[in-house]
C-alpha cells in the first residue's frame, strides 16, 4: 500500500494505492495526519482509484479523517471507488460525511 499525497490550495488529495488493511491504514493514516496538521486544508480528497483490496479498516480511515478534518473546520470527499468499495461505503453510511463517488466505467 501506498500513497501520494498531493497539496493544493486549500486542499490536500491523496491517491492511494494497493491493498488497505489493518497494519497499512495505520502507516497510511499517520502520513495524512502529518499532512492535515501541517497544512490545515478545506478539504480532504481521498482517491481510491488504484485501490485492489479493502477491509473494514478502510472504512475506519475514512472515518478518522473524517473526524480530524471536521476538527479543523474542513471537509471530506473519497472519489474512485470499485463499486463494491463504494456498496461497502454507502452501506456503512460514509455519505454522511462526505461526497463518495464510485470509479467511472470506461
Amino acid at each position: 500500500m501506498s500513497a501520494k499525497i498531493e497539496f493544493r490550495q486549500d486542499e490536500i488529495k491523496v491517491y492511494l494505492e494497493g491493498e488497505i488493511d489493518h497494519h497499512s491504514a495505520s502507516i497510511i493514516r499517520m502520513s495524512i495526519d502529518d499532512a492535515i496538521l501541517s497544512k490545515r486544508p478545506q478539504k480532504l480528497v481521498l482517491d481510491f482509484g488504484k485501490v485492489t483490496f479493502m477491509d473494514s479498516s478502510g472504512i475506519g480511515l475514512v472515518m478518522g479523517r473524517y473526524k480530524l478534518m471536521k476538527s479543523i473546520g474542513g471537509r471530506i470527499s473519497m472519489e474512485n471507488l470499485s463499486a463494491s468499495a463504494y456498496k461497502v461505503m454507502k452501506l456503512a453510511g460514509l455519505e454522511r460525511l462526505g461526497e463518495i463517488k464510485q470509479r467511472e466505467v470506461i
